[in-house]
């Protein structure tokens, strides 16, 4: 299969493969109502794909743009296919479609194994067969590197760190002592795992470090965004399960557990010791306090405050929408007065009754 520049939308940066519209009608599950043979080596929206490209409908809003599409093919609805003038594949879940089909076309780019001349690599390492090191990787004592593994430019890993095989650390990733990560990890820029907790303790007035002894444990298909830092666990390890899902600039504090398959948006802080559980969405910009614990199937929407466990599933808010600045001041001043009217109020009740 060939491949070719992304067109347009790629700028010619991303590389996508060329693929048949039967070939990824079969593999996303798809009903095909088109050309099998159709080429596909690109991808766009409705209102920009060209001829070649595959685009999708998912938002009733871009209806509106279906009828002019100039793309190949268009992942749709059974509803919608009646207005498109292109070839289609029809789902159930477009959206899903689409982006399995978006892997399909631009998978993980190629690397070519061997070790920079410019890595520094302990001698005890253990590393195993068709891995990359990149320049100015450091690779320390004891640490095992598994097969089809890439460590990107930049690199440290201190001693005994562990990766596991088709992992990929894309530059600048920092693994401390003793961190273990699972199976096909995807480690962004920047990311710092298993730096030491904030651990400290007052004496007399002055800060005494805690020696943070656990590690961090990373499970399989974890992707971790640019510039993300998970601590090291006090005494017991960090656990990051399964499938999940961490955007860019999040802070992960010491012995913090996080369920499989969990999703964290950007610049979310989580202090230490905090359970979050299995298939929880956490909204940008939220902070969770100390020694909670969060059920699972909870959603938490963006900037809010969590001080307390969450104990059942469902969809929970406390962050403040923005409104205009008139408003907002005096709301302010009448949520200061707050204590004092249902004072107030308390004392009319009394009358009342």
């Amino acid at each position: 299969m060939a491949t070719r520049p992304a067109g347009r939308a790629g700028r010619g940066i991303i590389r996508v493969m060329q693929l048949k519209l039967g070939e990824i009608a079969q593999a996303v599950n798809a009903e095909l109502d088109g050309d099998p043979d159709c080429p596909i080596s690109g991808v766009g929206t409705l209102q920009n794909a060209v001829a070649g490209q595959l685009s999708f409908l998912a938002n009733r809003r871009y209806t509106r743009y279906l009828g002019d599409t100039r793309a190949s093919a268009v992942v749709l609805s059974r509803e919608d296919r009646a207005a498109c003038p292109v070839h289609a594949l029809i789902a159930d879940d477009p959206y899903l479609a689409y982006v399995k089909a978006l892997n399909l076309l631009c998978p993980p780019p190629a690397f070519t194994p061997g070790c920079h001349p410019d890595a520094s690599i302990s001698d005890s390492a253990d590393l195993h067969a068709n891995i990359f090191i990149g320049a100015n990787a450091v690779i320390g004592e004891g640490v095992s590197v598994r097969e089809n593994a890439y460590i990107g430019p930049g690199c440290v890993l201190e001693d005994g760190v562990e990766v596991g095989r088709d992992s990929r650390l894309v530059a600048a990733v920092t693994l401390c002592r003793g961190v273990r990560l699972g199976e096909r990890i995807l480690l962004h820029p920047g990311v710092v795992i298993g730096a030491d907790g904030f651990g400290i303790a007052n004496d007399a007035g002055r800060w005494l470090k805690i020696p943070q002894l656990g590690g961090v444990v990373i499970g399989d298909d974890v992707e971790i965004g640019a510039n993300t830092t998970i601590d090291r666990g006090a005494l017991e390890d960090t656990i990051i399960g399964e499938g999940v899902k961490i955007d860019n600039q999040v802070q992960i504090g010491h012995n913090v557990v996080v369920g499989a398959h969990t999703a964290i948006a950007g610049c979310v802080a989580v202090a230490g010791s905090v359970r979050i559980g299995r298939h929880c969405m956490i909204g940008g910009n939220s902070s969770l306090a100390g020694h909670i614990e969060i059920a699972d199937d909870v959603v938490i929407t963006g900037m809010s405050g969590v001080a307390n466990s969450i104990r059942e599933a469902g969809m929970y808010s406390s962050g403040m929408p923005v409104t205009d600045n008139r408003r907002w001041r005096r709301n302010i001043v009448r949520f200061l007065h707050l204590d004092e009217l249902a004072k107030r109020l308390m004392e009319i009740e009394k009358k009342v009754e």
